[in-house]
């Protein structure tokens, strides 16, 4: 059916109502927080280098497409700049959602609430709405305009979505090649450090390794903080457990279970609680309510936890100790941890114990130092890993309309996973190595393994991906390490020569 003159007016005047309503509500939004809306840009990786300027650069685009859009001699062309600024947008959301583990969210108002498929999605259509709106707009100009030859719309066409897709991408392999450097340290890799065994697909991604006792491997869920999964030492054999608690009159917000045979501890730093009780009935008693907060905790003995906690007097990260006698104590050392920009992100880590040497070991996340001290909380030394990466490569921003910190670009991490075993520390590290291949490493994840007798570095092995998924979390347990990827759990056997670096005193 042929569309009349007067139909065809009206559709091109409610797709550029429309286009001025999305532009002008969506810059309005930015610049009414446009604090907020910086810090949501630094966090692309595609964006985060460029993020001042873009920031700034977007309302304005915006607006300006809104205000010649309403004007019929210039609606053709900003039709094609609103159908090319969205392209932009789709191509963004689209290398977000499949290229990048670090998703921010950089829209405005209600669009803010709307997941990323959606989003995607909500362009799709606004771009066909353009593209509609150019034909038609074309198609009203004079038979002798160049613009109304069909090879020439088609060839704009082409052109402008070439241009917003290039644009887009360039802007991406920029940033990151602007945020992410190699560093200048070399890894040794023996032949057969780790040997792949076994693996078994969990179905979901939400489990995390709660411990590993008497040859089994022990497994928690986010999304079922009760329950527990058991496997032999190389993924054969698998046993489900539920644990009872004494009391559950408490508003959990982030449970986890340590396993610590013959104990196994259930906490939640947020209520604060902390409950104890044996791996032989998995029925376990409320042994500490109200005593201190914290983000995360390890069993040091069944009477004693390390834990890590914010200060009072300026919420910096902190370490202590629990004593969960009968007169329960705190005790606190406030210099553990060296703060380099704000005491909080640039001193997060990972929390370690080991009881064969009695030790407790934190390892930053975004520095090459971990920290090893004894049970009384007393520094022992600070360790370096073979990363130069001193001081942390992060940027905080304080958006005093929400009196929040965020990060405002994607940090650096230098440590991604570790674990402890005996004198040995494991350490997954995503940042790249001279002299090592680039094949190899876009198909694995690298392991650097440390000895805490003399703060050594001892060698380097590859864990190899599942897909596109590399390591979330490692444990070792004797002789084997196991590593959570994507859903599933994988078995590396350790060699030998690796073996006897193990040492049950310093």
């Amino acid at each position: 059916m042929k569309l009349s003159a007067t139909t065809k007016s009206k559709i091109l005047d409610i797709i550029s109502l429309l286009y001025v309503i999305l532009f002008v509500y969506a810059a309005v939004s930015k610049l009414l927080d446009f604090e907020n809306f910086r810090v949501q840009l630094g966090q692309s990786p595609l964006l985060s280098a460029f993020a001042g300027s873009i920031a700034r650069m977007i309302p304005m685009i915006e607006l300006l497409i809104a205000l010649f859009i309403v004007l019929k001699r210039w609606r053709l062309i900003s039709l094609f700049a609103s159908f090319s600024l969205m392209v932009m947008f789709t191509s963004y959301i689209y290398i977000i959602l499949n290229y990048s583990s670090f998703i921010p969210c950089s829209c405005g108002g209600i669009l803010e609430k709307m997941g990323w498929k959606e989003h995607f999605f909500f362009n799709l259509v606004f771009i066909m709405l353009a593209a509609a709106g150019i034909l038609i707009s074309a198609g009203r100009v004079s038979k002798t305009s160049f613009i109304s030859k069909p090879a020439v719309l088609a060839s704009s066409f082409a052109l402008s979505i070439f241009f917003s897709v290039g644009l887009v991408t360039v802007l991406f392999i920029s940033s990151e090649n602007i945020i992410h450097h190699r560093n200048n340290f070399v890894r040794r890799f023996p032949h057969h450090q780790a040997v792949k065994r076994s693996e078994v697909d969990l179905l979901y991604n939400s489990y995390y390794f709660a411990g590993a006792a008497n040859g089994n491997l022990y497994l928690g869920n986010n999304t079922a903080p009760l329950h527990l999964l058991s496997f032999d030492s190389v993924l054969q054999k698998k046993t489900s457990f539920k644990i009872e608690l004494d009391r559950s009159n408490f508003e959990f917000k982030a449970v986890k279970i340590n396993v610590s045979a013959p104990y196994f501890f259930v906490a939640d730093g947020n209520v604060p609680c902390l409950f104890r009780g044996k791996i032989s009935d998995w029925k376990a008693s409320l042994f500490m309510n109200q005593k201190a907060f914290f983000s995360l905790i390890t069993p040091i003995d069944s009477l004693n936890v390390a834990f890590r906690g914010q200060a009072v007097k300026n919420n910096e990260n902190i370490i202590g100790s629990i004593f969960l006698g009968k007169t329960q104590k705190v005790k606190l050392n406030p210099k553990l941890l060296q703060k380099q920009i704000d005491g909080i992100f640039d001193t997060d880590g990972m929390l370690h114990y080991s009881p064969k040497i009695k030790r407790i070991v934190y390892v930053y996340l975004y520095r090459n130092e971990f920290v090893v001290a004894n049970d009384s909380l007393d520094l022992k030394y600070i360790g370096k890993t073979i990363d130069t990466t001193s001081q942390a490569k992060i940027k905080i921003s304080n958006i005093s309309s929400r009196n929040q910190k965020k990060m405002s670009a994607p940090p650096l991490i230098v440590n991604k996973a570790s674990t402890v075993y005996k004198n040995l520390l494991f350490i997954y590290s995503p940042v790249h190595g001279l002299y090592e291949s680039k094949d190899i490493w876009s198909q694995a994840s690298t392991v650097d393994v440390y000895d805490l007798n003399d703060a050594s570095y001892v060698s380097s092995f590859y864990v190899y991906n599942i897909g596109d998924q590399k390591i979330r979390n490692i444990i070792v347990q004797e002789n084997y390490l196991y590593a959570l990827i994507g859903n599933y759990i994988v078995c590396y056997q350790l060699s030998n020569s690796l073996l006897q670096h193990y040492k049950s005193e310093l």
